[in-house]
């Protein structure tokens, strides 16, 4: 049996072959590559009480904002909890269990004490990585990975994810030269490190260099856009950068050829798609029946109550397709939801009720109570989750329904993209 993984972390359960496929597994998760499920299912079948292949199989369904995916981690928590664990393994087990239990905080802080442990563990920076973006706690996305580099080597495998890590945190945080370096050096290690061609997008967009941002990730497809779990975001920001450039119809063929082509039912490529047509359409592009084929996609997750920063996306659809029915009862649903003592109720209140009837009011025409609206989210708006590049259209929307209260002519109203109507 195999008592170590490839960095030195000590395992149960393990055969060579299983290990083997783990490692695989954890290196593709690592890199934002594809395969990762198929090869635990690998080490699985050669070893079924390997409690680290249950262990990654469970937070790649839990990490993400996908009500279903994560319920669907349960039952693989049931499977490893009777296994022999050692510490770090009953770690991992307790916080994959707080997630199941909707309590973000109490898994940070168990993969917190993992990574005081054992600084090496990969699976557990990422996932702690992961729960950081999640819940926008911007100051600790940097100071986790920070804290781990002293113990890492280049010669480790997975060193390049570190820095690909390391090199988001500093991106968000806005350190954006530092960012673009560590990038660079972990693409340097692995040229097909998916996540570090995703930071350079994200630099790209924060520094304000569209045409450069185009360039490279045309000249860079081989390692992002395909056998990826990151291509369609990619090619979001591909889209971005188009929409800076003044460019609507180049970003909407984008959409259409990359992002919308196969009309996912994903919740990731749903947000991206929610903010990508928002963005081109108050830009003044020719949106057209696209925002009615996304509303449909979103409205089997009305009624999820599980996270704000999808429910603000899908209130961006449905404004943006006239489908007041939807809005509306997005809207209720969240009126319900605000008054829990849950995570979800916690993000409604603050952020993501008045946000999404900030955007009902800006659909309708009303400026004023949307201004009112979105200039009174708290200044930790972050805690929605996501990335600056992401959570911006609620600033743009802001911008924009100024721009029209200020602009109020009939004439001016009638090409202004989202116009009021009652």
């Amino acid at each position: 049996m195999s008592e170590f993984d490839g960095r030195g972390c000590a395992i149960s359960g393990a055969t060579p072959a299983a290990l083997e496929a783990f490692e695989r597994a954890l290196e593709a998760s690592l890199r934002w590559r594809s395969g990762a499920m198929e090869q635990l299912d690998i080490a699985l079948q050669q070893a079924p009480t390997f409690v680290m292949a249950h262990v990654l199989q469970a937070w790649l369904l839990l990490s993400g904002r996908d009500l279903q995916r994560v319920r669907s981690a349960r039952p693989v928590l049931v499977r490893a909890a009777g296994l022999p664990a050692n510490v770090r393994e009953r770690l991992h087990l307790a916080a994959i269990a707080a997630t199941l239990d909707d309590d973000y905080e109490r898994a940070k802080q168990r993969l917190s004490d993992v990574l005081r442990l054992h600084p090496r563990d990969a699976l557990a920076l990422q996932a702690a990585h992961s729960f950081d973006y999640l819940t926008g706690d911007i100051g600790c996305l940097r100071d986790r990975v920070q804290s781990v580099l002293p113990a890492w080597s280049r010669d480790l495998p997975g060193y390049d994810a570190l820095l690909a890590m390391h090199a988001f945190s500093l991106e968000e945080c806005g350190e954006y030269a530092r960012a673009e370096r560590v990038a660079r050096e972990a693409l340097a290690l692995n040229p097909d490190n998916a996540r570090a061609h995703h930071v350079m997008a994200h630099v790209f967009e924060m520094t304000d260099r569209a045409d450069a941002g185009i360039r490279w990730m045309n000249e860079h497809k081989s390692g992002w856009a395909a056998n990826t779990i990151v291509a369609v975001h990619c090619w979001w920001h591909v889209a971005l950068f188009h929409v800076a450039l003044g460019q609507p119809d180049r970003a909407l063929a984008v959409y259409d050829r990359h992002i919308r082509a196969g009309h996912s039912t994903e919740v990731s490529d749903l947000i991206d798609s929610s903010a990508l047509l928002w963005r081109i359409d108050m830009l003044g592009g020719h949106v057209g029946k696209r925002w009615d084929e996304l509303a449909d996609g979103w409205a089997p997750r009305i009624d999820d109550g599980f996270c704000s920063f999808n429910d603000v996306h899908a209130m961006l659809a449905f404004v943006g397709a006239r489908a007041w029915t939807r809005a509306e009862r997005l809207e209720r649903v969240l009126a319900r939801s605000h008054t829990l003592p849950t995570r979800h109720g916690e993000t409604t209140r603050h952020l993501g009720l008045p946000a999404c009837r900030a955007l009902i009011a800006f659909g309708r025409g009303n400026d004023s109570l949307a201004i009112a609206l979105l200039a009174s989210l708290p200044v930790l708006a972050q805690r929605l989750g996501g990335s600056h590049a992401q959570r911006d259209v609620l600033h743009l929307t802001l911008l924009r329904a100024i721009e029209r209260i200020r602009r109020p002519s009939p004439e001016v109203r009638a090409i202004l993209p989202i116009a009021a109507h009652a």
